[in-house]
Parts: structure tokens; C-alpha cells; sequence
């Protein structure tokens, strides 16, 4: 770690040194900002932090290389950006987070922390809690409060009904009272397929520093075995990066991100959305700078309030129901009783023979990232209708992409992804044959299964319904896809069926699926 060594002893001495006595504070890894908390009120000479670097957190899953390098090469930037700032900086590598943290109290008296956004970091923490070593103040990061998320009342918790009463209170794209266009909601405007024009805009590239360049040497070495393509160019990871990317965004992308919010193409794995979110999630940009700065600019409306709706509503949404859930372990899970393994296409294996598939999962490896439509109805979609274990599904999805961590991504495939809490936080489940895939993209152009004749993805929708008939029976908004499947003859259910097992069966071998694999259509 010369590099970053360096760069910090060098920052704290052009600061002016230390005092003897500090007020300490534990920074987590995704709350790199000193615009909230005790960074954003108190004298940075009087504060010390303690950042922790855990191979043993980057080693617990085999998380996308991009994703470790993304995490830790912001981490190391925001230890020099404070060193600058006066703040005494304490870096310890350890393989918990608890260790340094009892240490530093052990020597100094009770540290102080805003609360973890991460499950997973409050059960490892709350020892140090109970015994009065760590002080947890309110993380400050977020837009909605407990209050906010009790108007919903009771599960089954709604996102529509959570939303429009945060937007009330907040009076983002509210006018006297009323939402700015008379709706709400202008998702259903936002479902344009983009038909090649306008041109996507080129994703910014970052040169990468000497602290990053050691980051990638780092990862490459000591997780060598992880999955993914590192791309040093493609991390942000200071806080002029960051501003760089926010810029890109709201000059490039928003003003066609409405329309084409829902579209998917191989030819752009973004298209036009923003890539901020993992930023975002590691509070490099601030989600209520980001809310303000869209709701106040000069982007079309379903624009302006689509972006909206996805961080002032959605995002703040599944972190509520997450940790009123404990996680979803209240609430019953796997509701369909799903239990195939994961397909090792997901991993980056032989290809599948969907074009659907085959592209976004090279998408993921390359980049750990691909937009929220391709990870609901491409990866999510196809893993439903092969019964894929929904557990196994989050997993993958949590260690696949840069932007994840568990308050995240469990609620978006346990709860949206897969149905697999049932309707506590979604009416429907999120399933479709080829119809959808051929109409919001373009990968079937390049498929050997022609979407309305050959595609196995139509077949296996209806024997999913099929399968899950039982289930699905009690659901309101089920309703209209099962009188489809109940006006379907018997020998094509019969034919359903067959296809959805050769299919899973071709896949679980890690074989390439054809045409000719599947069984004739009665």
C-alpha cells in the first residue's frame, strides 16, 4: 500500500498535524461522505476516523472483481480526502470490522458510527453496541423516515401508496399541493423500445491514479480467483469522478431517460440510464442531491420523475421493508417452493442459447452492471421460469453487481425478482414469455429461436402458471394470466411442461441450448 501510504502521510502533514484529543468515528464502507453526520457539523481537527480494509468481507463471497475494486479504491480516496480536510485518519486492515473498532475504544472510550445501511454490519456490530464501546447515531443518508414508511400501515406494504405519501411530505414535483403534470407516476409513458436513434452517449472513462492503480493490483493479486473483468477506466473513485459522472448524467442521459427507461438493446448495456446508483450507495453522491438536482432541472417530466420515483421511492421503499423484516427472515420465503440450481450460464459459462440471456450475463462480468428492466425481466425473468432457487438467485445477484449490498438486493429479487415473499411487497409476480423481450429489445434479432415460433421462454410462462397455478390462484392481479392459461388446450400444457424440463435440463448441463433440443409443438 505505498501508494496510498504516501498519498495519506502527505495529506495529514500539508493538513497541520493532530491534537492529542479527538472525537472518534467509525466510517463504514458506504458512508464516504463528509456531508452528513458528525463530518458535516463538527471541527475536522477535532475528529479522528477509523476506516477498516476486510479481505475477509471482499473474500466471503466470490464478489465481481470491479465490485471490490469500485468499494475499496473509494474507500482509500475518501482516507486522503479527509487527511486533507484535518481529520485525524486511523486505517486498520483487519479481518472483522468489530476488532479495530474495540481497540480504538479500548483506548479512547466509546467510538461513535451512523447507523450501518447493511444487516450484515449491524449483527457483526451489535456486541459493541450492547457492551457500550460503539455509539450509533441515525444514518443520515436517507430521504424517509419510520414514519414515512408506517402511512403504509400493515403488510402487505406497497410502493405507490408509500411514494406519493413521501412526495406529499417532501413536496418534490408537487405544485400547490397537486403532483407537477396532474399524475404521480408517468410509468406508463416511460415504456417506449428504443429503435437505434438517439445514440446512447459514451460512458465517461477515468484515468486511473497511483492509490487506484495499486487498488487493481491488489484485487488482481489477492482475489485472483474471483469472476469478472477488472476495468480500471470504468471506476470513479474520487470525488471529482464522481462529479464528472453526475454531470455525464444529467447532460447526457436524463433527458431521454424517460422514454426509454424500459428498453433493452445489445447494442448499449445502459442505454440511458444514469450508472450512478453504486456512487450513490456508497454516499460518494448524496441521494438528496441527486433527487433535488433532477427534480429541478430542465428534463422532460417523465424524466425527471421517473429518475425520482426510483431513488426517493423505490430505493427508499425496499431498505424499509428490509429491516422491518429483520431481512425477510419474519416473513415466510420461497413461497413457490423453487428449488433448481442455478444455471452455471449465470456464471459466466458456456452460453445458454438465448441471446436474451446470453448478452446480459456478458454485460454483468464485463462491467458488474446492467439496468434495472434487464435484471427484472431478462435474468430474473428466465431464472422464475426455470424454478430457480430464489436464494440461489440473490446470492449471484449480490456478488454479480457493483451497486448491491443486502438492503438492496434482497428486496429487489426475494421481493420483486422472484415473487418469493409472495405479495408482502409486490402484487404480481414479474414473468413473461417472449412477447415482452422481443418488444422492449432487440436480442432476439440475433437468437436462433424466432420469438413468436420457436422461443422456449412463451412455452415455459404458461407451464410456470401451471406449476404454480395454487399459488398464483389467490393473487388479484394473477387473474387475467391465468384465464390465458385456463383457455390453453391440454396437449399445449402437456407441451409447456416438456419444454420447460428439457430446457432446464440443457442448461443445468451447461450445454448451449438449439432449436432442435426442444419437443415439437402438438
Amino acid at each position: 500500500m505505498s501508494a496510498f501510504r504516501e498519498a495519506l502521510r502527505s495529506a495529514s502533514a500539508q493538513a497541520g498535524g493532530s491534537p492529542d484529543v479527538r472525537s472518534w468515528v467509525f466510517v463504514p464502507y458506504d458512508q464516504l461522505t463528509d456531508a452528513l453526520g458528525p463530518l458535516s457539523r463538527e471541527d475536522p481537527r477535532t475528529l479522528g476516523i477509523l476506516l477498516v480494509e476486510c479481505p475477509a468481507k471482499a473474500g466471503r463471497r466470490p464478489y465481481h472483481v470491479q465490485k471490490l475494486a469500485m468499494v475499496l479504491t473509494n474507500l482509500r480516496h475518501f482516507a486522503v480526502e479527509q487527511a486533507r480536510r484535518g481529520v485525524a485518519v486511523r486505517w486498520r486492515v483487519a479481518d472483522s470490522y468489530a476488532a479495530p473498532i474495540l481497540d480504538l475504544a479500548r483506548e479512547v472510550g466509546p467510538v461513535r458510527m451512523m447507523e450501518a445501511a447493511e444487516r450484515e454490519l449491524r449483527v457483526e456490530l451489535a456486541p459493541l453496541v450492547r457492551d457500550g464501546h460503539l455509539e450509533v447515531l441515525p444514518h443520515e443518508g436517507w430521504l424517509t423516515t419510520d414514519a414515512d414508511f408506517a402511512e403504509c400501515g400493515a403488510p402487505p406494504w406497497r410502493m405507490d401508496a408509500f411514494y406519493r405519501q413521501v412526495r406529499r411530505r417532501t413536496g418534490l414535483l408537487m405544485h400547490g399541493g397537486k403532483p407537477e403534470g396532474g399524475r404521480f407516476s408517468f410509468d406508463g409513458d416511460n415504456r417506449e423500445p428504443w429503435k437505434g436513434s438517439p445514440a446512447p452517449p459514451d460512458v465517461p472513462r477515468f484515468e486511473p491514479d497511483a492509490l487506484t492503480q495499486e487498488v487493481v493490483e491488489l484485487v488482481q493479486t489477492q482475489f485472483s480467483d474471483h469472476p469478472g473483468t477488472l476495468d480500471p477506466a470504468a471506476l470513479p473513485a474520487s470525488l471529482e469522478d464522481a462529479e464528472r459522472l453526475w454531470a455525464w448524467a444529467m447532460e447526457r442521459c436524463l433527458e431521454h431517460f424517460g422514454r426509454y427507461e424500459d428498453a433493452m438493446s445489445t447494442r448499449s448495456s445502459g442505454l440511458f440510464h444514469t450508472r450512478i446508483s453504486a456512487l450513490v450507495n456508497l454516499h460518494r453522491l448524496l441521494p438528496a442531491r441527486v433527487v433535488r438536482d433532477v427534480a429541478g432541472s430542465g428534463a422532460p417530466l417523465g424524466s425527471r420523475e421517473g429518475f425520482v420515483r426510483q431513488v426517493l421511492g423505490w430505493r427508499e421503499f425496499v431498505r424499509h421493508v428490509h429491516r422491518a423484516t429483520d431481512g425477510f427472515r419474519t416473513f415466510p420465503q420461497n413461497v413457490l417452493g423453487q428449488e433448481t440450481p442455478l444455471p452455471p450460464v449465470y456464471w459466466g459459462g458456456a452460453p445458454s442459447g438465448l441471446a436474451c440471456l446470453d448478452g446480459v450475463v456478458a454485460d454483468v462480468w464485463r462491467e458488474a452492471y446492467s439496468h434495472h428492466i434487464t435484471r427484472l425481466m431478462v435474468l430474473s425473468n428466465v431464472a422464475q421460469l426455470l424454478d430457480v432457487d430464489p436464494r440461489a438467485l440473490t446470492d449471484w445477484f449480490w456478488v454479480a453487481y457493483v451497486d448491491a449490498f443486502d438492503w438492496v438486493v434482497e428486496p429487489n429479487v426475494l421481493g420483486m425478482g422472484t415473487f418469493s415473499v409472495g405479495e408482502l411487497m409486490t402484487t404480481k409476480p414479474y414473468v413473461a414469455g417472449s412477447g415482452y423481450v422481443d418488444r422492449m429489445g432487440d436480442a432476439c434479432r440475433s437468437c436462433a429461436f424466432h420469438p413468436k415460433k420457436s422461443c422456449p421462454l412463451t412455452p415455459m410462462y404458461w407451464a410456470y402458471l401451471s406449476r404454480h397455478h395454487g399459488v398464483l390462484s389467490g393473487v388479484d392481479r394473477a387473474t387475467r394470466q391465468l384465464l390465458g392459461l385456463n383457455r390453453r388446450s391440454a396437449a399445449k400444457q402437456a407441451w409447456d411442461h416438456a419444454v420447460f424440463e428439457r430446457v432446464r435440463e440443457v442448461l443445468a448441463s451447461g450445454a448451449e441450448l438449439r432449436p432442435s433440443d426442444l419437443p415439437d409443438a402438438p
